[in-house]
C-alpha cells in the first residue's frame, strides 16, 4: 500500500510520542557511523587472507597496521595500498605507528611510509619528548596524527586526558584516537571523554570488557560492560566524521566469528536507533 504525505507525518509524530506499536518502525536512514575494522584484529594473517575477511564482514574501511602494510624494501607499502583499493577497500588510517625516537631521519621515513601508500591518517604514539618534532611533520606532511591512548600500562597516554593536556595547543590534525577499552580500565566514563576531545577526535578503536578493570576480560562487543549504545549516540550527536574500527585482540589463531558477532551487535544497536547498518 502507497504512504500517503499525511500517513508520513502521522507515523513520525507517533514516533515521537512514543505511541508506535510495537512492530511499527520508521524507516530506517543511513548509519552516520562508518564501522570499520583495525587490522591488527588479523595480525597472523595475509594481506590477501584480510581481503576476504573484510569482504565477509560487509566493510571497506581498514585501519592498516604494518603486518599488512610493510614498511620495507622500497615501495611495498604504495603496491599494497593499491591491491587493498582494487579489492574495494578503503584506508583510513595506518598503524598503530611509534615514534619513540625525536629525530627527524626516524619521523620522516615513517612519514614517507605513510604518504606513500596514500593514507592521510596515522593513528600513532610519539613519545613526549618527540611530540613537538612529530606535529611539524603533520604541517609538512598534511598527514594527521591520532594518537592512540593504551591504558594504565602506558606511562605516556594512559588515556585521552593525557593527550589532550599536551596537544591543546598544537595544529588542530594532532588529535585522539579512543581506544575505548583502555580509556575504561583508565578510569573513564567513555561518551564523557568523547565529549571533552570533541573536534580533536580523529578515530574510535572499539572493543568490549567483561570487566571494566581487566584487559584480560575483553571480550566479544556487546557482551561485556561497554555502553556502545551511549557511545553511539554521543558520536552521532558529535557529528563526528572518522571511523569506528574494531580492535578485536582476543583469539588471534581465529578472529573471525568474534568479530562477526560483534559486528552483527553493533550494527543492531543502530538498527535500535533508527539506521540501516
Amino acid at each position: 500500500m502507497k504512504s500517503t504525505r499525511r500517513d508520513v507525518l502521522k507515523m513520525g509524530s507517533l514516533a515521537a510520542a512514543g505511541l508506535m506499536a510495537p512492530g511499527m518502525a520508521m524507516a530506517a536512514g543511513p548509519a552516520p557511523l562508518k564501522l570499520g575494522i583495525a587490522s591488527y584484529t588479523f595480525r597472523k594473517f595475509k594481506p590477501e587472507e584480510l581481503i576476504g575477511f573484510m569482504k565477509q564482514i560487509k566493510t571497506p574501511y581498514l585501519n592498516l597496521k604494518d603486518v599488512h602494510l610493510p614498511m620495507t624494501p622500497e615501495g611495498a607499502a604504495a603496491k599494497q595500498a593499491e591491491a587493498y583499493r582494487a579489492a574495494g577497500l578503503k584506508l583510513t588510517g595506518a598503524g598503530t605507528i611509534y615514534f619513540p625516537k625525536d629525530e627527524d631521519e626516524d619521523i620522516r621515513q615513517k612519514f614517507e611510509y605513510v604518504k606513500s601508500a596514500g593514507i592521510k591518517l596515522i593513528i600513532g604514539s610519539p613519545s613526549h619528548a618527540a611530540l613537538e618534532r612529530v606535529e611539524s611533520f603533520v604541517k609538512k606532511y598534511d598527514i594527521s596524527l591520532a594518537i592512540h591512548n593504551h591504558g594504565p600500562e602506558d606511562k605516556e597516554w594512559p588515556s585521552p586526558h593525557d593527550i589532550l593536556k599536551l596537544i591543546g595547543k598544537m595544529d588542530k590534525r594532532v588529535g585522539c584516537c579512543v581506544d575505548v577499552g583502555h580509556a575504561m580500565r583508565a578510569g573513564d566514563d567513555i561518551p564523557a571523554t568523547l565529549r571533552e576531545v570533541g573536534s580533536r577526535l580523529l578515530c574510535i578503536h572499539m572493543k568490549d570488557l567483561a570487566d571494566g578493570k581487566k584487559k584480560e576480560s575483553q571480550c566479544d562487543v556487546g557482551d561485556g560492560v561497554m555502553p556502545v549504545r551511549k557511545i553511539f549516540e554521543t558520536l552521532i550527536a558529535m557529528k563526528y566524521q572518522g571511523d569506528v574500527d574494531l580492535e578485536y585482540e582476543i583469539n588471534g589463531d581465529n578472529p573471525l566469528p568474534g568479530v562477526l558477532k560483534s559486528f552483527a551487535f553493533m550494527r543492531k544497536t543502530l538498527n535500535e536507533m533508527g539506521y540501516s547498518a
